[in-house]
C-alpha cells in the first residue's frame, strides 16, 4: 500500500488514519473547518470514551448481534485504553463502568493529542474538502474552494458519520451518492434519544427535573437509571437503551408503552407495609417519592384509582406511559440506518466496490450510550484500517 485516502475526520477516520500511517502515505479529507467536531460535542458533559466491559459483556451491547464482533474483539476497550495511554491520555473507570480521560483532561486535549500524532506520522490533513459524489469509475470526488478533484488513491475509507447532530457535519447527505453507485442504504432513524409523550399541563412545570433511581421497561428490555422530564416527554440514560424496542413497536404497531417503576428497590409487599400506618396525605412522604415522581404517577393513573389508593403499591411500580414518537434526528445522540449490512464484507469493504471501505456510524449498527458508541466507531475504524493495510 503506497497511498491511501480517508474521507471523514471523525473518530473512526482519525483512528484509521493513525493506524494506516505506518503502512504508507495517508491523505485525510474533512468537509468542515476542523477535525473531530462530533467528538468534541460528545465530550461536552465529560468525554465518556469507552466502557470497561470486555469480551461477551461488551459484545452484548451491540446490534445486530455478531456484526461488530470481530472488530470489537480485535480492538476492544482494553486496547483502546492502552492506545490512549500511549498518546499520553491516561483514563479511569467511573460509575457503571464508563471510562473517561483522567480528571482535568478536556476533550479538546484528547483531540489535540490525536491530531499531533497524525501530523508526526506524516498524515496530510485537508480540511474544508467536501465529498460530493463519485466519478464513472466509482472514485470519490472532493470539492474545495469551488474546485473538484477525483481521489485516485486506493483503497479509500469513508467515515462520514450518520445523521445525528447535523451541526457537526453529520447530515447523512452522503447516502444519495452511495445509492448512485448501487449501494443500498436504509433511512436514518433516531437512536439514543428522548421519547415524545403527551404530558398534561400539570407535568410541564416539572420539565427539566429528574426522575431518580427508576427502572424502565418496554417488552423484555428493562433498564435501571435516571431520566429527565422534558416539555416533549422523557429522556435520559434509563430511556436510551429502550429505544430499539420502542422504535420497533412504533413502526410495527404505531404505539408503545413505557412501564416505569418508581421504587425498584422495594417489592409491592414492602410498599404495602410502608403504607399501612400512613394517612392518605402522607402516602407519598412514606414512600419518599419526590414531586416529579408524584406528578408522573398522578398523570398516568386514573383519577379515581389514584384517590382510592387500594392499588397504590402496584401502581407505583407500574406507571404506564404511552409513547407517541421519538425525538427527531437533529436531537438524537446517534442514528441507525445508513449502509445496509448485506452490502459490506467482513473486512468492511463494499461488496460491489471492494476498493471502498466504510466505518463508524455510516453503517447500520446500534449501541447505547455509556461509551459503547465511541468504542464502536473507533473499533470499526481500526478494523477497516487493518484490512486496508493488507491490500
Amino acid at each position: 500500500m503506497e497511498k491511501v485516502a480517508i474521507v471523514g475526520g471523525g473518530a473512526a477516520g482519525l483512528m484509521a488514519a493513525l493506524e494506516l500511517s505506518a503502512h504508507g502515505k495517508v491523505d485525510l479529507y474533512e468537509g468542515g473547518r476542523t477535525l473531530g467536531r462530533k467528538f468534541l460535542v460528545a465530550g461536552e458533559g465529560g468525554l465518556n470514551i469507552t466502557n470497561s466491559a470486555q469480551g461477551e459483556e461488551l459484545l452484548k451491547h451491540y446490534s445486530p448481534p455478531g456484526f461488530l464482533e470481530e472488530a470489537l474483539n480485535y480492538f476492544g476497550s482494553g486496547e483502546l485504553r492502552e492506545w490512549l495511554s500511549a498518546l499520553g491520555i491516561p483514563t479511569f473507570v467511573g460509575s457503571s463502568g464508563r471510562v473517561f480521560p483522567e480528571r482535568g483532561i478536556k476533550p479538546a486535549e484528547v483531540l489535540k493529542a490525536i491530531t499531533a500524532a497524525l501530523k508526526s506520522k506524516g498524515v496530510r490533513i485537508h480540511t474544508e474538502h467536501r465529498f460530493v459524489g463519485f466519478d464513472e469509475q466509482s472514485r470519490p470526488i472532493i470539492e474545495h474552494a469551488g474546485e473538484r478533484t477525483v481521489i485516485t488513491a486506493t483503497p479509500v475509507l469513508f467515515a462520514l458519520g450518520g445523521a445525528s447532530w447535523p451541526k457537526t457535519g453529520s447530515t447523512g447527505e452522503w447516502a444519495e451518492h452511495f445509492n448512485a453507485i448501487g449501494v443500498d442504504t436504509l433511512p436514518f432513524r433516531s437512536s439514543n434519544c428522548g421519547v415524545e409523550v403527551e404530558l398534561p399541563q400539570a407535568m410541564l412545570v416539572h420539565a427539566g427535573k429528574p426522575l431518580k433511581n427508576i427502572a424502565v421497561r418496554c417488552g423484555e428490555r428493562s433498564v435501571r437509571g435516571e431520566a429527565t422530564i422534558t416539555e416533549q416527554g422523557i429522556e435520559g440514560n434509563a430511556i436510551y437503551p429502550i429505544i430499539p424496542v420502542l422504535r420497533s413497536a412504533l413502526e410495527e404497531e404505531g404505539k408503545a408503552d413505557l412501564i416505569i417503576d418508581l421504587k425498584p428497590d422495594l417489592s409491592e409487599e414492602q410498599i404495602e407495609r410502608k403504607l399501612q400506618d400512613a394517612a392518605w396525605k402522607e402516602r407519598m412522604a412514606a414512600l419518599r417519592l419526590d414531586r416529579p415522581s408524584v406528578a408522573l404517577l398522578k398523570a398516568f393513573t386514573p383519577l379515581m384509582r389514584y384517590i382510592d389508593g387500594s392499588t397504590l403499591a402496584h401502581d407505583v411500580k407500574h406507571v404506564h406511559v404511552p409513547v407517541v414518537g421519538l425525538r427527531p434526528l437533529e436531537e438524537a445522540i446517534s442514528t441507525v440506518g445508513g449502509i445496509a449490512m448485506d452490502e459490506v464484507s467482513a473486512d468492511l469493504s463494499l461488496k460491489k466496490h471492494p476498493h471502498l471501505f466504510v466505518a463508524g456510524e455510516m453503517l447500520d449498527w446500534d449501541a447505547p450510550t455509556g461509551g459503547f458508541l465511541l468504542q464502536g466507531a473507533l473499533s470499526t475504524g481500526r478494523w477497516a484500517a487493518k484490512h486496508m493495510a493488507q491490500r
